[in-house]
């Protein structure tokens, strides 16, 4: 019965809004008629005078007898006696078949908002009719303090590092506030997983390059303060690894920046033919092992933080000169793909990777067979920051490589954040 008087009352609210809107809809058609009635009346009079006599004078005599419509005449004396007397039932019947056409129209918008403005309306007030509804149900629940003791004494219980562990009270009723948790709980144990594996993985990296220095260390302790030899080795060493760790510190401070969201990304329109040429350029002057081309395009401006795209950029080129033989070429192209996005892409001949490497290139410290037994094997940093920096721009990668061939990777950029 009380939902039945809370429909009622719905109805209720919206007839009246309805009726207010009605009322001033055909006030509003009301006052326009009148208008236009008055307007044409005036504009026709306006018109015959001037046609009549040359000009408009605002002190001649009018007389008005517009009534019966059959006979009715516009007449106008002026001060030099010059008289006219104009019929003007012919454009008095225009004006009522006008009126009366418009009439109607207006009589069809007005009878639809009747018919159909409290269902309109209704709609309308729908979202707040069930805010209402579940107001009030809210109201009318009784408060068992146990059940919420309960869910209080789980929610104690549960560790968010034990994996899998849920809150279950085996109340249907908590049951929607049960998932919420969960789900919080979830994602919680999620961001504790990554910080322990970036943890877990930091330290291993660390571990090498510190037990390297300790080695030399140790052997110049022994055997380096008289054989020079050793000594100099010693010092390339310990040189060598400590500036790997500063740069693995580095990637790896960057990267903790950019997850704890303390790395901003600061767009702004630029050149994106000028900013790989600029790349292009530095690393013809640090790279002279390697020959460098460049397949410039149109004009592309892009929508992005400048010197992120950059450093990513350059993490490609760094990577393809690392896995290629000197004097062979390393190719950087731009373009824009059939979808509009834009790209720049870095290709080179070098060692490339088994197919099944692909899929794990940007996770962190991850490197490819083929690429620990190289010398120069970086720290497994560089694309794992390169691919935050495309996420932020909400761009996309593509990866083509083949062992002993060589490899391609490109950036694209959305279409929405590209300006031509």
């Amino acid at each position: 019965m009380n939902k039945v008087n809370k429909a009622k009352n719905v109805t209720s609210i919206a007839i009246k809004l309805n009726s207010i809107f009605v009322r001033k809809l055909f006030s509003k058609f009301l006052w326009i008629d009148i208008f236009l009635i008055i307007f044409l009346i005036v504009f026709w009079c306006i018109d015959g005078e001037i046609n009549f006599y040359g000009e408009f004078v605002l002190n001649a005599k009018r007389i008005f007898e517009f009534y019966p419509i059959e006979s009715s005449t516009y007449t106008v004396v002026w001060d030099n006696g010059k008289t006219m007397v104009k019929e003007a039932s012919s454009f008095l019947y225009i004006v009522k078949r006008v009126v009366e056409s418009i009439t109607i129209i207006e009589g069809l918008f007005v009878l639809k908002e009747i018919i159909f403005g409290t269902m309109k309306i209704r709609k309308t007030l729908k979202p707040l009719d069930e805010i209402a509804k579940t107001a009030s149900r809210l109201s009318n629940m009784t408060f068992d303090e146990e059940k919420f003791q309960n869910l209080e004494d789980a929610i104690s219980k549960i560790s968010p590092v034990i994996l899998d562990a849920k809150i279950y009270t085996g109340d249907s009723e908590l049951h929607g506030l049960e998932e919420a948790i969960n789900n919080l709980l979830e994602r919680m144990r999620d961001s504790y997983r990554q910080q322990a594996r970036f943890v877990s993985d930091a330290s291993h990296e660390l571990r090498t390059p510190i037990s390297v220095i300790q080695g030399y260390a140790n052997m110049l302790d022994r055997w380096g303060k008289k054989d020079e030899s050793v000594l100099n080795e010693s010092i390339e060493a310990i040189k060598s690894e400590s500036e790997n760790m500063k740069n693995l510190v580095e990637q790896l401070l960057f990267l903790a920046r950019g997850i704890n969201g303390a790395t901003q990304i600061n767009c702004k329109e630029f050149s994106l033919n000028d900013m790989i040429n600029e790349v292009l350029e530095e690393s013809k002057m640090i790279d002279e092992k390697h020959i460098y081309r460049y397949y410039n395009s149109e004009e592309i401006i892009v929508y992005g933080d400048i010197g992120l795209l950059k450093q990513a950029a350059r993490i490609l080129i760094e990577n393809a000169a690392k896995y290629t033989d000197e004097d062979q070429v390393i190719t950087l192209k731009i373009g824009v793909n059939e979808k509009g996005d834009s790209y720049f892409s870095v290709q080179d001949n070098g060692i490339g990777m088994n197919e099944e490497d692909i899929p794990h290139i940007f996770d962190r410290f991850f490197r490819a067979d083929t690429a620990r037994v190289r010398k120069n094997g970086g720290t497994g940093l560089g694309l794992s920051i390169a691919k935050w920096i495309i996420d932020g721009h909400k761009g996309y990668f593509s990866v083509l490589s083949r062992k002993g061939i060589g490899t391609r990777i490109t950036i694209f950029l959305p279409r929405n954040s590209v300006k031509f």
